[in-house]
């Protein structure tokens, strides 16, 4: 890649936050598309501010935690305090994983998650992570608010190609993902069985700001499919419209969907 060299230091730090094994410089200088010696200089400058470390033994580069400390101090003082308590009683409510993710820009962004399951199967990915928008309910919901040339358009910058273990029910092309989004319209919600990975569900449900209607963020609720058939998932959908709504009139409390 080309770009600035401050470009060049936040793509190094979203590749190390993608990798928790580390990884090695060769790596990074290729992902970057820049020589070993300039991949090097950065990785040594962020080194001496504390940003990334470099395991003695395999020479991979890390992550250090002063990136997370941050982030929680943003979450501290943003509004965090608003939105958590409400996630956590809905996860209590339904007894699921629930999720809500923030749009920023092009980007729908999982920032934060309450764990209803207390013992058996729990359904619980990293946060921080962009929320595929082709294959998942949050990304469908998104979607849904947009015309269908508008979210084709935005799942091609994407760009992001299925995953090996995607479940067996994603959409295969863009015919299939259009019309789960004319089912999200109808019903005010998306849902998936078995889509993002095999033995999931999830259902997911905008949140806009309460004077424009402009979505700026999306809650779901997802869990082992076992626990979460169809018939299970449409129940949860007046809960979860009701919750997004709770979210919406709250969320001018909090920077989190500024």
């Amino acid at each position: 890649m080309a770009g600035s060299q401050i470009e060049r230091v936040f793509s190094l730090l979203e590749s190390l936050a993608g990798d928790p094994q580390g990884v090695p410089m060769q790596t990074l200088a290729e992902q970057l598309e820049i020589p070993k010696s300039a991949t090097h200089r950065l990785l040594a400058e962020l080194i001496r501010l504390g940003y990334v470390r470099q395991n003695p033994e395999n020479l991979r580069y890390h992550l250090s935690t002063r990136l997370v400390a941050l982030g929680f101090r943003y979450l501290a003082g943003s509004g965090a305090d608003i939105v958590q308590p409400v996630l956590d009683r809905l996860a209590r409510e339904t007894g699921e994983l629930v999720r809500l993710g923030v749009t920023q820009g092009e980007r729908q962004v999982w920032i934060a998650k309450s764990q209803g399951a207390r013992s058996g199967l729990r359904y619980d990915p990293d946060m921080g992570r962009d929320a595929p928008l082709f294959y998942t309910a949050s990304g469908h919901a998104w979607l849904a608010c947009m015309s269908d040339a508008q979210a084709l358009s935005l799942v091609e910058r994407q760009a992001a190609q299925l995953p090996a273990d995607v479940g067996p029910n994603a959409p295969r092309s863009n015919i299939e993902l259009l019309e789960r989004l004319r089912m999200a319209r109808e019903q005010g919600y998306a849902w998936v069985e078995e889509s993002s990975a095999v033995g999931t569900s999830a259902i997911a449900a905008v949140v806009r700001h309460p004077l424009n209607g402009r979505v700026i963020g999306v809650l779901s609720i997802a869990g082992p499919s076992a626990r979460m058939p169809g018939a299970r998932l449409h129940e949860l959908a007046p809960t979860l419209l009701e919750y997004a709504q709770e979210l919406s009139a709250a969320s001018q409390a909090s920077e989190l969907f500024s």
